[in-house]
């Protein structure tokens, strides 16, 4: 695997873990177990630094994906094909780049959403996080494995 590769995968891995960390940062997790009272981890009970760690995050990674998607695109012909896991963790990442966005949206003043909506938009995409960290997981084991 070239420098190139592997940068990417950094790139990947920290953008993730951040947006992940951000992400269940601002549900109130850390602070009602305790591990915000660890020396250090402080941050990840304030709310509004997580939530701005969030969406810089969330920026990074709808910018990292598109780099991807455009260098997919363009240099086309020196690919390998797309695995069909690789089609699921894509999707897995569309579905929360689109949750996320309308999350965003909802939050927009003078825009209302009806709470079912909120609701279920809440649980996709938390369902979505969850699911990409068990494939996440899962590709590294087998990775390791072969």
């Amino acid at each position: 695997m070239n420098t190139n590769e592997n940068a990417k995968k950094y790139i990947y891995t920290i953008i993730l873990i951040s947006i992940t960390l951000s992400g269940f940062a601002q549900m109130p997790v850390f602070k009602r177990y305790y591990i915000a009272d660890i020396p250090g981890l402080a941050w990840l009970a304030q709310f509004y630094v997580t939530h701005i760690i969030h969406y810089i995050s969330a920026f990074a990674l709808i910018g990292f994906t598109m780099f991807l998607l455009f260098n997919f695109f363009l240099n086309r012909h020196k690919r390998n094909k797309i695995t069909g896991f690789a089609y699921f963790r894509i999707s897995i990442i569309a579905g929360l780049i689109a949750s996320g966005v309308l999350m965003v949206i909802k939050n927009l003043p003078k825009v209302f959403f009806n709470h079912n909506i909120i609701i279920v938009l809440d649980i996709v995409h938390l369902s979505l996080c969850m699911l990409l960290i068990f494939v996440t997981i899962y590709s590294l084991i087998k990775q390791k494995e072969s």
